[in-house]
């Protein structure tokens, strides 16, 4: 207790001794407004902004005695929707007699008050069945569970992994590694082979049906943050903020290194079907690249202003990207990958940590963490909510989606796995229909 009240205390001493020149200046008139220009204040930056600043997506308080010692220490507002700066002095309203653009202002006033459509569905708001994973690692930036197209959950719980058959219930344990944790996960197309990124910088693929390690790739110089498959070419992301191209055909397997793009971590990576790959830092941006070996960005996205971990290709258009933001912007947004252009965003009211689509239905669902730890299901292209889904107590890590896209998998800091029933199942053959006609034998020559 000691020890979290002295770090909490060390931030408050940080945030005194910090200097704003704006904070000395003082308007003989606290009322006047001496410009028409309304600029956000420095003063305003209170110790919780400083540590929005930070960038680490996993400061939160982690139970009730938390919550009790934040709002003690940092005040009643370290809990609340704030910003990092804001405006001392509101703008006006101003009043309809004096608004020249009068029907403009009150259709838009009364818009804003009308409910949200219901759903047109009946979405379940329980889980159909909930696993236990004791062990699991309450980081932002992980990646601890992956479905495969055969049906096979693979599962990390700190160094070890498990292999969950989805069918037959049936567990059985594929690895443990000597020193270190396991962050990320990622399943080849065909579900054969499992990649897995370590906490030491190294990325292991493992033969699945065999129960023995194939290959071992170095490079990084920090953690793995992200893995993504196209057919042979294996893409990692690191906290080196470097993304490594590896041809697990050959001995020689660096055959790309993307170095100088991302500022910071590499935690989201994930490739459509025509090879696009799109990548998401710890520097709030997004990098589209054309394919495996592009040298430099298609697009950078920098409409977010927190880390992107969450990103996924729309299946059914195939240049439409989601992304989600972390704490400090909390946002979802669509995008155009052609053009780069933002399609739409919605406001999600917590840090976004997964996204999947729908096969059938024409929406997605985002996976959130403190303070409601909910699912969301959204329409598109609307981005208009249609349900939240509640019942996990800790913030959820990441999420997984059946072969058929009927089920997903979502992972918690509260240690359980839980599987929603949200989705129509898909036509056979209909996922990954694209990758399902790469030959096999190109994995079976990883070496």
């Amino acid at each position: 207790v000691n020890q979290e009240a002295s770090q909490l205390s060390s931030i408050m001493d940080v945030s005194a001794a910090a200097s704003f020149p704006l904070e000395e200046r003082r308007m003989e008139d606290e009322n006047a407004c001496m410009s028409d220009r309304l600029i956000p204040s420095r003063g305003t930056c209170t110790s919780t902004g400083h540590l929005k600043l930070e960038r680490d997506e996993n400061w939160a308080p982690r139970n009730e005695y938390h919550e009790v010692l934040s709002k003690n220490v940092l005040g009643q507002e370290s809990l609340n929707n704030m910003k990092v700066l804001s405006y001392k002095r509101k703008p006006i309203r101003q009043e309809a007699a004096q608004n020249q653009f009068k029907v403009l202002f009150s259709n838009s006033r009364d818009s804003a008050t009308k409910p949200r459509p219901i759903a047109n569905r009946v979405v379940p708001q329980s889980p159909m069945k909930v696993l236990d994973a004791p062990g699991i690692v309450d980081d932002f930036y992980s990646h601890p569970v992956d479905w495969s197209s055969t049906n096979i959950i693979a599962v990390a719980l700190s160094e070890m992994v498990f292999l969950f058959d989805a069918q037959s219930g049936q567990t059985e344990k594929l690895l443990s590694l000597p020193s270190g944790n396991v962050t990320t996960l990622r399943w080849t197309a065909e579900g054969a082979h499992l990649s897995v990124g370590t906490s030491s910088g190294e990325v292991q693929i493992w033969d699945a049906s065999a129960q023995r390690q194939l290959r071992n790739l170095r490079g990084h110089g920090g953690r793995i943050g992200a893995l993504a498959w196209h057919q042979h070419v294996l893409s990692s992301g690191s906290a080196d903020a470097e993304i490594h191209q590896h041809d697990v055909r050959v001995r020689e397997h660096l055959i790309g290194r993307r170095a100088g793009v991302h500022a910071d971590f590499v935690c989201g990576l994930d490739y459509n079907t025509d090879g696009m790959l799109a990548s998401g830092g710890n520097d709030n941006s997004v990098c589209i690249w054309e394919n495996p070996m592009s040298s430099s960005p298609l697009h950078t996205l920098t409409e977010h202003s927190a880390a992107v971990k969450a990103l996924k290709w729309c299946p059914w258009q195939r240049h439409v990207l989601a992304t989600g933001g972390g704490t400090a912007d909390r946002q979802v947004c669509l995008w155009n990958a052609s053009s780069g252009r933002l399609l739409m965003s919605a406001d999600a009211e917590s840090q976004v940590t997964g996204i999947v689509w729908g096969m059938q239905e024409k929406e997605l669902l985002t996976a959130h963490g403190y303070s409601r730890n909910q699912l969301s299901l959204w329409k598109y292209p609307s981005l208009c909510k249609a349900a939240d889904l509640e019942g996990h107590t800790g913030r959820l890590l990441c999420l997984a989606q059946s072969p058929d896209g009927s089920l997903v998998c979502s992972s918690s800091a509260d240690e359980t796995l839980r599987f929603w029933q949200v989705f129509s199942p898909a036509a056979a053959n209909a996922k990954h229909g694209s990758n399902r006609t790469a030959p096999k034998s190109i994995l079976k020559t990883i070496r």
